[in-house]
């Protein structure tokens, strides 16, 4: 089934680092940066005062994104003067420009509809490193460096999908209605995220762990989250369909919940979901575990290898059997939970499908006895430094059945 392309969404990049100039407020509580000539020819144009509608999104590292919607104006600054031509890019203060400072990378893309996304993140920062990668720039400088999106570029894979919806990109296969025949049983109601997780395997019969638990994982991830997307649509549609109208008008907070609703349960089933695989690799290639086994002060490490009673038994120095992996699809700050799940286990193991986590923070896990495990397909968004570190999910196979044995 295709995957769609970055074409499909954007029709060309820019990106450059912040100076002092782009980042402070002028007396008119305006910004504004330049843009380049390849820019223009790639995706701006060069159109005097043109207004484009924006999007504009700030990327943080520890915390959540927030996002402002507005617009931008693009302008030739010595348009009937003698000198040469000098193209701006003129906005209004908001919430993401007000955040923004000297150091931070913009991201400046226009979409297929010629929206502009105005997307700023840290120096240094996770949402920095993965954009990099999604977009194939890095600034030199603080001029912009651009380029065209090519129709010939890969399909999105798994990686790509996650940072454009944490971008705020909403996305669907091109070939999604493939799909229905499988999720038809469902109707218009959600399954619970156990039996979701197993039809994705059961539909994937070609995809094994026994040939390479990684591609299996990411690829059973990836249906199920084609399979989710397909039938939420379906679920979202009949609900807007039905309208939020009530005796006195129109029912605001019950469309409020509703989308609370439905951002909630996408970032609950993902969770849930990488456990049910990562338990369903364990099971096909015969690892003893428990799954949530209780520890000290009520802890319960996602999966404890070989098992609970084998973890009490031990000293408190611990014993050469036993291992511990945390799953996370996304860590930000929540890895350091993990620390603390079973003392008598020095180094832990987390296991997660975030994209380019920065190095700072991938140096603070090591520092920690943390060993970060990522999914081969998903560690080509880190560095050459990184890769070398990092496991895959074959290597903590392997060194679990080794300690098993």
């Amino acid at each position: 089934m295709q995957r769609g392309q970055l074409a499909d969404y954007f029709e060309g990049i820019g990106v450059k680092r912040l100076s002092a100039v782009d980042a402070e407020p002028k007396a008119s509580n305006q910004h504004e940066v330049g843009t380049t000539r390849k820019m223009r020819d790639d995706f701006l144009g060069e159109n005097h005062q043109q207004k484009f509608l924006a999007v504009y999104v700030w990327l943080g590292e520890d915390q959540d994104g927030f996002t402002a919607e507005s617009w931008a104006t693009h302008y030739d600054s010595r348009l009937n003067r003698p000198r040469a031509a000098e193209w701006r890019l003129y906005y209004p203060s908001n919430p993401v420009t007000e955040a923004m400072k000297e150091g931070d990378t913009l991201f400046l893309a226009r979409d297929k509809a010629g929206t502009l996304w105005f997307i700023v993140a840290p120096e240094g920062s996770t949402s920095e490193q993965q954009l990099f990668w999604l977009f194939g720039l890095r600034p030199e400088g603080h001029s912009f460096v651009s380029r065209e999106v090519s129709e010939e570029e890969p399909e999105l894979d798994f990686a790509a999908r996650y940072i454009l919806d944490e971008i705020g990109i909403e996305f669907e296969e091109p070939e999604a209605d493939k799909l229905d025949a499988i999720i038809d049983r469902f109707g218009t109601s959600f399954p619970p995220t156990a039996e979701f997780s197993q039809l994705a395997r059961l539909t994937l019969p070609e995809v094994r762990a026994e040939d390479d638990p990684d591609a299996a994982l990411v690829a059973w991830l990836d249906h199920e989250e084609a399979l989710f997307r397909r039938l939420e649509r379906r679920v979202v549609a009949e609900r807007l369909e039905q309208g939020f109208g009530s005796p006195d008008g129109t029912d605001v907070e019950g469309f409020i919940s509703f989308s609370l609703g439905v951002q909630n349960r996408r970032k609950s089933r993902m969770g849930h979901s990488l456990e049910n695989h990562i338990s369903a690799v364990f099971d096909a290639l015969g690892l003893a575990y428990a799954r949530g086994a209780v520890t000290e002060h009520n802890h319960k490490p996602d999966f404890l290898f070989p098992d609970a009673d084998t973890y009490h038994a031990a000293p408190p120095e611990g014993d050469g059997r036993l291992m511990m992996l945390g799953a996370k699809s996304t860590c930000k700050d929540r890895w350091r939970q993990v620390l603390a799940e079973a003392a008598k286990i020095p180094r832990k193991h987390l296991l997660t499908l975030e994209p380019g986590i920065s190095e700072p923070q991938t140096a603070q896990m090591d520092a920690s006895s943390l060993q970060l495990v990522v999914p081969g397909p998903i560690q080509a968004t880190y560095t050459a430094d990184q890769q070398e570190w990092l496991w895959d999910l074959s290597r903590l196979v392997k060194t679990v059945r080794e300690r098993q044995s």
